[in-house]
């Protein structure tokens, strides 16, 4: 018996989930949500309507879980260790009393659980601990990546090439030189800001599958100013930015 799902939503529209999804929605009772603050709230508020258009088999709520900050003057990799046990406490918490109450809880993903999300890693902190017994099902869902990739009809590869997937800050301590294709999640800009003086051609989008949606591509020299303001201004209106963008590198001979 699953006592907590981890359900993939898709990049943000509610017409993105897979039926394995909306099933595994309709039998949680509780779905437990990371509160980031106001600037974030707009997500707490799309996971709610995306509830309250599939949710409709039996009666259910939502428990917010304050999400610790995490501290700037530990090195990256130790500092996210610390935050995401911390993380991990409070989920230990709920889940305990969902298992006292007999109920089913559900974590709502962003795209795909297991691309470039602390959720499962954090679950797995709570089940080495050992203090809280509980099984755990994972629900796919179509990435943002996919969304953006069909948002510009390309495909994700060129031919016999591999692809990569980084962080805007491993891009902007060096560029992955003869790695085919570049996938950049979780850029605070640096990364973007990088690429100037590069050639290749760069496929961006912002809010992808929201009402929201942004999308801008190109040669590099010719568009990445562009694509700069415009993040900078989504940012600045909506108070927080997720964006993703692939990078084709000039072909080799």
């Amino acid at each position: 018996m699953t006592d907590i799902f981890v359900i993939g939503i898709g990049a943000g529209g509610a017409d993105l989930l897979t039926v394995q999804a909306i099933d595994a929605l309709r039998a949680t009772d509780v779905f437990l949500i990371f509160d980031k603050g106001e600037e974030k709230a707009e997500l707490s508020e799309l996971r709610k309507q995306i509830c309250a258009r599939y949710c409709t088999e039996k009666p259910y709520r939502f428990v917010e879980i304050s999400v610790p900050e995490r501290d700037p003057a530990l090195p990256y990799k130790q500092a996210v260790a610390v935050w995401h046990a911390a993380r991990a406490a409070r989920v230990a918490d709920e889940i305990a009393a969902l298992k006292a109450r007999g109920e089913t809880g559900a974590f709502l993903s962003w795209g795909d659980p297991s691309l470039y999300d602390s959720i499962l890693r954090i679950i797995d902190g709570v089940r080495a601990d050992g203090a809280v017994q509980f099984e755990h099902t994972v629900i796919p869902g179509i990435s943002s990546i996919q969304i953006l990739t069909a948002r510009h009809r390309i495909a994700l590869n060129a031919i016999g090439e591999p692809v990569l997937f980084t962080t805007g800050r491993k891009l902007a301590e060096r560029f992955p030189e003869g790695q085919g294709n570049v996938v950049v999640f979780l850029d605070g800009g640096d990364g973007l800001a990088s690429l100037r003086g590069r050639a290749g051609e760069i496929f961006w989008g912002a809010y992808l599958g929201t009402a929201d949606e942004v999308t801008h591509a190109g040669p590099i020299d010719t568009v990445l100013d562009s694509i700069l303001e415009q993040r900078q201004a989504c940012r600045a209106r909506k108070g927080w930015i997720m964006d993703v963008y692939l990078i084709r590198p000039p072909q080799r001979a």
